[in-house]
């Protein structure tokens, strides 16, 4: 058994001697890039980064993901999964920019989620620093494809690969005011409709893709939503045409619409394949790709992972909020598997190119997060 007050002064003092190290961490990973879909240089530099630890056997599986199995013995089941995410939602492929000032580490993605994913590998390097033994098994992962259209690919993976050993995970995610206990669905598509344009002189009367277009997203805002937990709807792009004297032969619309709720995501389907074939009936050429699907939660009750996050916050003198949000928790959530979804610093500008993260604030948030693994321990 943990002689906890031991073993919480040796989590203290270890925090405090590494911190450097998790700092230069931070600066240095918060420059990778990482769009959903390349993770690879993020993802050899948290394989080397874990090894650098001591951590044994790790690899990066088909999804991108890194997995440190920690105490994980073959077909074993019961397994906590603690993860956090290595994309970010911008394209660049060239180094990220990073500047510090005034105690704050400013980069795209440096909070959503750098910071968090250096917190998940550190917490293994203190695991096996100290000699920790898990109640079961735990999988450290630096998962992929959490962001936009990555559609929680690297989540899926993981939960595909250890089918049924997986009991419960903590996500971590966000910041240290919230915890996400309930996973918002949504469905995304690209609608790209197509006429016979042509000149816009000469063809006058052809029918124009833009006014179809235009007329589809008319349709989708006439829709007054659900009194079904909280459902949304967004036309987030739209491109098409070719010059002002064409009559447009294709538009693209991007589409997506979200519910906490099950019953709210049905009712958005049927509405949405109304409006489709209603379109199609016109004659013109509608083509619909689905780009994301993320399911809400299930038969399930995380309260037992919330209440150890809560005590866990409350012990450093942070009382987080419950919400609910779209994260790798929806995943298992949607399994009947308890999840959920908290970080360990206080920021702003989650997805703009000026985030930020408050770097004092991770002292206590890295004390949160190894009073929550600690309580894995045996």
């Amino acid at each position: 058994m943990i002689d906890y007050q031991n073993t919480q002064t040796s989590i203290l003092d270890y925090l405090e001697e590494n911190r450097k190290r998790y700092l230069s961490a931070v600066r240095e990973l918060a420059q990778i890039p990482a769009p959903s879909g390349h993770e690879e240089k993020r993802a050899q530099w948290c394989k080397h980064y874990l090894e650098s630890l001591g951590a044994t056997g790790v690899y990066i599986d088909d999804a991108l993901n890194v997995i440190f199995p920690f105490h994980v013995e073959e077909n074993t089941g019961d397994l906590c999964a603690v993860l956090a995410h290595t994309d970010v939602v911008f394209p660049d492929t060239e180094p990220l920019p990073f500047h510090e000032e005034n105690g704050r580490f400013y980069a795209p993605g440096v909070g959503d989620d750098t910071a968090n994913a250096v917190a998940v590998m550190e917490m293994a390097g203190m695991a096996l620093k100290l000699g920790l033994t898990p109640k079961t098994g735990i999988l450290f992962v630096l998962n992929s494809g959490e962001e936009g259209l990555g559609n929680l690919k690297g989540t899926r993976q993981l939960m595909k690969d250890f089918n049924g050993r997986i009991s419960h995970l903590y996500v971590i995610d966000g910041g240290l005011k919230t915890v996400v206990t309930d996973a918002v669905g949504s469905k995304r598509y690209r609608i790209t409709i197509e006429t016979e344009g042509g000149h816009s002189f000469r063809n006058f009367g052809n029918r124009n893709a833009i006014y179809y277009a235009a007329k589809l997203i008319d349709t989708f805002y006439s829709l007054k939503v659900p009194d079904i937990g909280i459902t949304t709807y967004n036309i987030g792009m739209i491109e098409g045409g070719t010059s002002v004297n064409t009559i447009a032969q294709s538009c693209s619309i991007m589409y997506e619409y979200r519910s906490n709720r099950r019953e709210g995501l049905a009712y958005m389907d049927a509405f949405f394949t109304s409006v489709i074939e209603s379109f199609r009936s016109f004659g013109i050429k509608v083509e619909v790709t689905l780009l994301g699907d993320r399911p809400c939660k299930g038969e399930v009750d995380p309260s037992k992972l919330t209440d150890i996050v809560m005590k866990a916050s409350e012990k450093y003198g942070y009382h987080r909020c419950e919400e609910a949000g779209s994260t790798d928790c929806n995943i298992p959530l949607s399994m009947g598997i308890p999840a959920v979804c908290f970080g360990v610093y206080e920021g702003s500008g989650a997805h703009t190119l000026g985030e930020w993260i408050n770097v004092e604030s991770t002292r206590d948030g890295m004390k949160i997060l190894a009073q929550v693994i600690l309580s894995e321990m045996r």
